[in-house]
């Protein structure tokens, strides 16, 4: 089966203050500094030079009030430090330092200047925005401070969101529930482009087995409940918006290794032993920012690898499946089929691995430009068949694993003091694989019933014979933003095509 969806969107508004439409795909990665500056008296300093500097890159963007002294700066990196300088010709200038702000909101910076006789300078510490609200509505922003602070042992978004009350992570399946909508119509993009698990068959609404992007690799994530910007869309429960790292003129990194093995688990449960087998799990990766020339290119990488274990249990064995059963079918299996059946594992390994590349380039004061390359590949297995009556030997185990590639890249634009743009392109592939352990050995799947009632499966599991999924996710935006006064313009033209794939035929095989 073979499915090509299309699907575009043209996105205008005018409103005092923002834009409202629900057909936009994509969501907003950068923030913005807006504000008024005032005169003594009260009234507007037309003229006046707003100065910001992000000091981690050098980069500088200028701009003016105009003649009802408001200014805006938009398309500006998410984080900082940023300082602001207010420099007046009349009056006295001030500055703002470190400000720290947050994706898809305006910082204000409102100013009533002073004389030049009464005070030569003011500077003024940026003061910090509540995590649980908003630019666009109701939403939670966590900021690296966060993310670096709070636990995270799974190394997951959803160790950190599950801090907002409005969300509730499902631990048995992984899934993220927003203010009480079904997991499936949230949405999670990475600076910019969605990664949804676009053909709905996983559980925990990623694309691949676990969080497709390394924890470390992330500068903030926003959960947007209900955004009102025309930028917004896709999605009716929540929006999980995260924004990558960028390089910097300093080097900055870490590295990190967590390990744990079978004997530090528990091996009883209400006095019964446990089998938990031989095993040992690791994970560790690095990143790291620097400048590639600078002020001007920058590169941020990150890696993370995770060799983890999947453990099994067999309940039926010893109550509806018997040991002596066991070994009867197994031998009959190779005596008469000359087929291994295969037998009851405690654990076998499975692996994930991510990595993640991002340039980020200062043209001018009026453009910049980056390029995220993303990659994640990693898998887990199952049993298929479980249950109190039901046994599966590793046979009938089959392995369920996602590749995922993604490179976005996107370019902001000042033409004047009041005009903006944003072009975005985006391309990723999912290549998802569920196959039977012993798919090569074209056996069909048995079901052997005991005489306790039990069932034992082996053999290739009947629904994995013939099971295959991958499909292209290509994206586009085009938008600009015009100011005046305290108004905002906001057109744009939204692009994505999903190409998939899927082959599903159960009992290729035979059962």
């Amino acid at each position: 089966m073979k499915i090509q969806l299309r699907k575009t969107a043209l996105s205008l508004a005018i409103a005092a203050c923002v834009g409202v439409s629900g057909a936009a795909l994509a969501n907003d990665t950068t923030s913005a500094i807006k504000g008024q500056i005032k005169g003594p008296n009260g009234n507007p300093a037309a003229g006046t030079k707003i100065t910001i500097v992000h000091i981690p890159s050098g980069s500088t963007k200028e701009t003016e009030t105009n003649d009802a002294g408001y200014f805006t700066a938009k398309g500006l990196r998410v984080g900082g430090p940023y300082s602001v300088v207010v420099d007046s010709d009349v009056f006295a200038d001030q500055s703002f330092n470190n400000i720290n702000l947050q994706v898809g909101a305006d910082y204000p910076v409102n100013v009533t200047l002073e004389p030049q006789s009464n005070i030569e300078q003011i500077v003024v510490t940026g003061r910090a925005i509540s995590t649980m609200s908003g630019g666009t509505g109701p939403a939670a922003t966590f900021t690296l401070e966060d993310l670096e602070n709070t636990p995270a042992i799974n190394r997951d978004l959803r160790d950190i969101i599950r801090i907002d009350p409005r969300v509730t992570i499902d631990d048995s399946r992984g899934s993220i529930n927003c203010g009480g909508g079904n997991p499936r119509f949230n949405s999670l993009t990475l600076d910019g482009v969605r990664m949804n698990d676009n053909f709905g068959l996983s559980s925990n609404g990623y694309p691949t087995i676990r969080a497709p992007f390394s924890f470390d690799a992330i500068e903030q994530v926003a959960v947007e409940l209900a955004p009102f910007d025309v930028q917004y869309g896709g999605f009716t429960s929540c929006n999980i918006n995260a924004v990558t790292k960028s390089g910097g003129n300093e080097i900055h990194g870490g590295v990190f290794f967590d390990y744990t093995n079978d004997s530090m688990k528990g091996d009883k449960i209400e006095g019964e032993n446990v089998d938990n087998g031989d095993y040992s799990e690791k994970r560790y990766g690095f990143n790291v920012g620097l400048p590639l020339i600078k002020d001007s290119l920058f590169l941020f990488t990150s890696y993370e690898k995770l060799e983890g274990v999947q453990q099994f249990n067999y309940d039926p064995l010893g109550s509806s499946v018997s040991n002596a059963d066991l070994a009867r079918i197994q031998q009959i299996t190779q005596d008469v089929y000359g087929y291994n059946a295969g037998g009851m594992p405690a654990s076998s390994p499975v692996e994930d691995e991510k990595i993640l590349v991002k340039l980020d380039w200062n043209i001018n004061d009026s453009h910049r430009a980056n390029l995220i390359y993303n990659y994640n590949d990693g898998y887990t297995l199952s049993q298929s068949d479980t249950g109190s009556t039901r046994l599966s030997l590793d046979s009938h185990f089959f392995e369920q694993g996602a590749e995922l590639t993604s490179i976005v890249g996107s370019l902001y634009s000042d033409w004047s003091d009041n005009f903006s743009t944003e072009v975005r392109l985006g391309k990723s592939k999912l290549d998802a694989r569920v196959q039977s352990l012993d798919a090569a050995s074209s056996f069909g799947e048995f079901q052997i019933n005991t005489a306790d009632g039990g069932t034992v499966y082996i053999g290739p599991d009947d629904s994995r014979q013939s099971n295959d999924l991958n499909y292209d996710t290509t994206t586009a935006k085009i938008a600009g933003t015009y100011y005046f006064d305290q108004h905002t313009i906001t057109a744009g033209y939204e692009y994505e095509k999903l190409d998939v794939f899927n082959l599903f035929v159960q009992q290729t095989q035979g059962e």
